[in-house]
């Protein structure tokens, strides 16, 4: 990995001005920043906080579905894994930002964990626009280690966010999520884009800033917490969540007709990819991007027949 990069060209498609703050920004300090400086945090904290989006979820207009539409989306079993994924993430990033003593850091982290819990209100304002029963939500009691809490939320949206930027928009592709629906929930995709990309530059400039002797163990926290991650997904997928509560493991083979536009499995990482580098490319290419996901995805595509 670089320890600089070059900085950006500008140029580009047309955007509106509300998407083009919140997917395109550019540092305002000139030629190469080193990861792990003064100037690197300072960068990847107000790329975060300059590209919020003030939306209120109160004031989302929610449009009247069709029968057809409003029977797909209420069929998703999706939405109490959703809603509670949204509530612990909160919880974790705000905790942690309390432990934060430099204040553009605690500032940027704050708004992180901001946008989480607004995620969770966006989701149950949806859920109660269109009649979806939900679970009674857990108790959402704050971690007791914080960093540990804080890397294990920014690595599972790293795997969680790439995939859901390709069922995003597969979904809008194959019409299972009406054009309106959509338009309303891309700003809360692309601000996943945005928390994963302040995450991995954390990430590398937190590495760099700690004593050389505390690294080791920081490696052997990431390589446990990728562990977990695996293991979580793996029950998931089984049909059971990380507190031992089953689900529909069903909910991709039996919707991938129309929630995926029928694309092959191949086909779908391709699109995650695309999709991926899509999201990402309006921001500083001085910022480095999340790797780990999308290569293992490229590694995996070796192994699949076209």
């Amino acid at each position: 990995m670089s320890e600089t990069l070059t900085h950006p060209e500008v140029g580009g498609d047309h955007l509106t001005d509300q998407d083009a703050a919140l997917r395109r920004w550019t540092h305002d300090t000139p030629g190469p920043i080193k990861i792990g400086s003064d100037e690197h945090r300072k960068m990847f904290c107000r790329m975060l906080l300059d590209t919020h989006d003030p939306y209120r979820p109160a004031v989302l207009d929610w449009p009247k579905l069709e029968v057809d539409a409003l029977r797909r989306l209420t069929s998703l079993p999706i939405w109490d894994i959703a809603v509670q994924t949204e509530g612990r993430a909160s919880i974790r990033v705000k905790t942690y930002a309390a432990t934060v003593t430099e204040p553009l850091l605690r500032e940027a982290i704050e708004m992180d964990g901001d946008e989480e819990a607004r995620h969770k209100v966006v989701l149950s304002h949806l859920v109660q626009a269109y009649g979806i029963e939900l679970a009674p939500e857990p108790h959402y009691a704050p971690p007791k280690d914080a960093e540990w809490a804080w890397m294990f939320t920014g690595y599972s949206e790293c795997i969680d966010s790439f995939f859901a930027f390709g069922l995003f928009r597969s979904a809008q592709r194959s019409g299972f999520f009406p054009a309106e629906l959509v338009e309303t929930f891309e700003p809360v995709i692309q601000e996943e884009a945005r928390h994963i990309l302040f995450f991995v530059n954390w990430v590398a400039w937190y590495r760099k800033t700690i004593p050389w002797w505390r690294r080791p163990w920081h490696s052997l926290r990431v390589g446990a917490i990728w562990i977990k991650l695996i293991w979580d997904r793996v029950a998931i997928a089984r049909g059971i969540d990380a507190d031992g509560v089953a689900h529909d493991s069903n909910f991709l083979p039996a919707n991938r007709e129309v929630l995926g536009d029928a694309l092959k499995p191949r086909e779908m990482i391709e699109l995650c990819l695309k999709e991926d580098t899509d999201r990402m490319s309006g921001y500083d290419p001085r910022l480095l991007r999340p790797t780990l996901v999308p290569a293992l995805a490229r590694l995996a595509l070796r192994f699949m027949k076209r």
